[in-house]
């Protein structure tokens, strides 16, 4: 195994490494040692998970030896609440480094690179109970329910108690090994159904003497689920992989709708309460539950209810805005303070257990929507002050409810609390004594609005380039079609009959050109259907439509709106890019959806990827406006001490760094080819170039004629096979750091006929026409 010598650090590596690679390391390094946090980009395909794990595990190794083999002594009390009472093993003070990531499917490819590693700290993976409890009845409850009948099981003895749990300090006393190679959520599960032991609690305990340890972003952002770590945190590492939304997933985190539809649900239950609660007094002597109680809820809820509806709105379009401390005084007058708001809090931990109780009764299967109740009021009184609610804004939109809410034909209203300053959820690490926090992703660009947004320096930054050469790339700016229109997806002509007319009679080239599978990605699902439905219904003289040439050559997916049919899109996908009546299938998706995120089109899957336009968030949409207000505001009181995110500027980023993880779809590895067409004559502007990612700008080339850009993307192809060799895999979530053997395939490249495919009343000659610049 190849080692290298990084800022004085031997670091292990399973190949050997790309420069790029190298460049890599060393900036994890150099965050490590100078305890300072980082921006870290490198293409998908140059190996960015495992460098980033052999980097920083070579410096935590060189501070002193791993936890590994450390015994862990019991000192579980008899009578203990709900958590085992394990004692952490002494050992020195030295760092933890937490790797975080967005979903378990994503922690558990890290966690197969660990694997390929040399390395072999004490680990383990944090997850919850739904994924965890092995517990026949307790396993098939979820949410507070899930936590509190837990927590109950864990408290008793005898017969009615958890016997999982109460074999978690034997069997940890005598497996101390257990997490020194590495394991997965699965793993632990199997533990428990082999030898008993609570997967749950075994990964509890087992994290207060790991070395490394792997979490869905909540665990660390989210304050509830912070609390439950048990370990130092003072010099500790945090790492967040697949940080390009994480600004938004902070926001988020912070944020709360409450919609009429949920308001009346939670209303429905608490009444439910009261009935269920009086009836066991009534049958069965049962006084556990008092009705009093949830009748006091209903009445609370009623009347948010009724103030909700009270709200002036003007205009649908603008809505009811206010500051974010707006939303104490609206609360107050209901008497709901952060007194009270803890009392109520309980009400609905009892009301969720009381309800699943009669779910299992009636064995019917039911989410608690009161739950939410609960999150809405932890957000809003989550310090003791109320200073962080002046980076909210409290908003109620009035929309037309629709049958699935429950309340069609009524005016529904929502009431939100949204936070547009997404560094409060990471204000805490510093306080904590966080040694470095390490940002890294395929797509981070543009850089700017993260360290400005998530109010933290970033001294160390990194743009890497990709580990292909030149010939494995076409790149180019698409500013007009086949006949010279334009090409430029704002308000201003994105409805009119010629642009979606020219971007069709485009795309029919490129499916002719582009072997294999071809991904297509709109603004808006808007404009996405939009346009289909033109191609569906415009063609030639002799009724081909524009939709029927398309397929002639590939055949067609649309990427559904609703996220439960997605992985059927994917499997039709793959079936029809095997299928051999055509030259493989085209994909119709859209920048931000599930295509655009985290999917791994590699070699035949995604031969080219198109991005019709800029996908700019609707300048009217609620939010949006008032993110732009709020940063705007911000910057004018601010501007003059330190650098300032516009809302304008803010506002472009968002859109190029859409565009930055569609285009990321293709070229997934050192062996991979494709083609990056972006068609919108917006894109040639230098500005915008210099926002998209800096591995691609080298390659890009602004085209002035269609036949030009014909002829080149045409001879690439041909030349692909003879460049590389590859195979048609399954489509895969985004597996990072791999160095990937391909097997030998041909490539059937359709170059016959001539050079554009337009209606034959077009004259050649308007191939060269040049059409005005519309800009937003």
């Amino acid at each position: 195994m190849p080692a290298y010598n990084i800022r004085g650090i031997n670091v292990d590596f399973p190949f050997e490494a790309y420069d790029c690679q190298l460049v890599y390391m060393e900036k994890v390094i150099q965050s490590l040692q100078e305890r300072c946090n980082a921006l870290l980009e490198s293409p998908t395909g140059t190996g960015k998970t495992l460098c980033l794990l052999c980097a920083t595990l070579a410096w935590r190794k060189s501070l002193g030896a791993f936890s590994t083999g450390m015994s862990v002594r019991s000192s579980q009390n008899e009578g203990s609440e709900s958590d085992v009472k394990l004692s952490q093993s002494v050992r020195p003070n030295l760092p933890t480094i937490i790797y975080t990531s967005r979903t378990h499917s994503q922690i558990r490819q890290v966690i197969q690179e660990l694997k390929r590693t040399c390395y072999r700290p004490k680990m383990v993976v944090l997850g919850s109970r739904e994924q965890l409890c092995i517990h026949d009845e307790v396993s098939l409850l979820r949410g507070k329910a899930q936590t509190n009948a837990c927590h109950l099981l864990c408290r008793k003895r005898g017969k009615r108690n958890c016997v999982h749990h109460s074999r978690v300090a034997d069997y940890m006393k005598k497996n101390p090994h257990l997490g020194d190679e590495p394991i997965d959520i699965e793993d632990l599960v199997n533990v428990g159904r082999r030898f008993g032991p609570c997967p749950y609690y075994v990964s509890r305990e087992l994290h207060k003497t790991a070395d490394i340890l792997f979490a869905p972003y909540n665990y660390v952002i989210d304050r509830g689920y912070r609390k439950f770590l048990s370990f130092d945190w003072n010099n500790s590492i945090l790492i967040f992989d697949e940080a390009h939304n994480l600004e938004s997933l902070c926001a988020d985190a912070a944020s709360f709708d409450l919609p009429s539809w949920l308001l009346n649900a939670c209303i429905s239950e608490a009444k439910n309460c009261i009935d269920l609660s009086t009836a066991r007094r009534e049958e069965a002597n049962d006084k556990s539950r008092n009705p009093d109680s949830f009748a006091i809820l209903r009445a609370l809820l009623l009347k948010l209810e009724k103030r909700i509806a009270e709200v002036p709105i003007q205009t649908k379009e603008l809505g009811f805005t206010r500051p974010g401390p707006y939303i104490y005084e609206l609360l107050s007058d209901l008497n709901i303070t952060d007194e009270t708001a803890s009392k109520l809090i309980n009400i609905i931990d009892d009301a969720a257990v009381l309800l699943e109780e009669d779910n299992q009764h009636k064995a019917t299967r039911t989410v608690c929507r009161l739950e939410s109740i609960s999150d809405i009021l932890n957000i809003i009184f989550r310090d003791k002050g109320n200073a962080h609610a002046n980076f909210y804004r409290v908003h109620v939109q009035e929309v037309e409810a629709t049958a699935a809410d429950g309340l069609k034909g009524k005016a529904s209203r929502t009431l939100s609390w949204w936070c547009f300053n997404p560094g409060i959820a990471l204000e805490a690490f510093p306080r904590l004594g966080v040694g470095s926090v390490i940002l890294t992703s395929g797509t981070l660009s543009p850089m700017d609005s993260f360290a400005l947004e998530l109010k933290l320096e970033f001294p160390v930054r990194l743009e890497n380039p990709h580990v292909i050469n030149p010939s494995q790339i076409w790149a180019g700016v698409v500013p007009t079609g086949p006949s010279g229109y334009s090409f430029n997806s704002s308000y201003r002509s994105r409805d009119s009959i010629e642009y979606k007319q020219e971007l069709g009679n485009a795309i029919v080239n490129f499916a002719r050109i582009v072997p294999d599978g071809l991904l297509v990605f709109f603004p808006s699902y808007y404009i996405l259907d939009q346009c289909i439905g033109c191609w569906k219904n415009m063609g030639h003289a002799n009724s081909t439509t524009i939709w029927e040439r398309i397929c002639k050559h590939k055949k067609p997916v649309l990427e559904p709106r609703q996220s439960s049919l997605f992985a059927t899109s994917i499997e039709d996908y793959m079936a029809k890019l095997k299928d051999t009546s055509t030259s493989g299938a085209v994909f119709f998706a859209v920048c931000r959806g599930k295509v655009s995120e985290g999917l791994d089109f590699a070699d035949h899957a995604g031969r080219a990827v198109i991005v019709t336009g800029m996908p700019f968030a609707t300048r009217t949409d609620p939010k949006v406006r008032l993110k732009r207000e709020y940063l705007d505001q911000e910057g004018r009181s601010q501007s003059k001490v330190c650098k300032v995110l516009t809302g304008e500027d803010w506002y472009n980023q968002q859109a190029l760094r859409a565009v930055n993880q569609a285009v990321g779809r293709v070229i997934r590895h050192r062996h991979d080819y494709g083609a990056i067409i972006f068609c919108d004559e917006r894109f040639a502007q230098p500005y915008r170039q210099s926002q998209i990612s800096l591995w691609i700008q080298p390659h890009i080339k602004c085209y002035s004629k269609f036949g030009d850009v014909v002829f080149t993307l045409t001879r690439f192809f041909r030349d692909g096979g003879a460049r590389v060799s590859t195979d048609l895999r399954p489509i895969q979530t985004e597996n990072r750091g791999q160095n990937p053997t391909s097997t030998n395939s041909v490539l059937d490249v359709d170059i016959k006929g001539p050079p554009v495919d337009i209606q034959s009343s077009v004259a050649s000659s308007t191939l060269s026409h040049k059409s005005k610049m519309h800009l937003d």
